[in-house]
């Protein structure tokens, strides 16, 4: 497995506030187990449990969020 640089070696937590609607991906159906996302006031993204959406939202800084995508496309092909 590829490294995740930022993601997983944990280097920063950010605490922005929520700007914009969360929404789920199309991939997910309405009774699949799905994480939302929405973006953060410093252009990050929170991540939050669709289906207990009273937990608290992790969130990402930019570059985490970059990176996770990259590490996602490259898994996917």
């Amino acid at each position: 497995m590829a490294d995740l640089p930022d993601v997983r070696q944990g280097r920063s937590v950010v605490t922005s506030e929520v700007v914009g609607p969360y929404r789920k991906s199309s991939y997910s159906g309405h009774d699949s187990n799905c994480v939302e996302v929405a973006p953060i006031a410093n252009s990050g993204r929170a991540v939050r449990d669709s289906k207990d959406v009273t937990r608290p939202s992790l969130h990402f800084a930019p570059a985490q969020w970059a990176a996770f995508l990259t590490y996602a496309k490259e898994e996917a092909s």
